[in-house]
């Protein structure tokens, strides 16, 4: 999908290389680059995703990265019901009002 000027994008950016960390965060941590996603308003007149462009986020400040999205949108979820769950609240309360008697 194409952007244009003031769509809502994600971009991608690498802060670090993975051989510029500081040397003394864990291991793990020092073998994988640090990398920044975020959202905005693009700047360039027009885009493709996978195209370096500039954003504003919602603050105002101004960002450069490789376009990875248009109007990204949240979609993650709390996962699938826990039947077990679900009476938890009905027998802790049961328990209570047991005990203030």
């Amino acid at each position: 999908m194409d952007a244009k000027r003031d769509d809502w994008v994600r971009i991608h950016n690498i802060v670090l290389e993975a051989g510029d960390r500081a040397p003394n965060i864990p291991e793990d941590t020092q073998n994988v680059p640090l990398e920044f996603w975020t959202k905005g308003f693009l700047l360039n007149q027009e885009a493709k995703i996978g195209d370096k462009v500039e954003i504003e986020t919602y603050i105002g400040r101004k960002v450069e990265g490789t376009l990875i999205e248009v109007n990204p949108y949240y979609d993650h979820d709390f996962g699938k019901c826990v039947p077990e769950l679900l009476y938890i609240g009905r027998q802790v309360r049961s328990l209570i009002e047991k005990d203030g008697e």
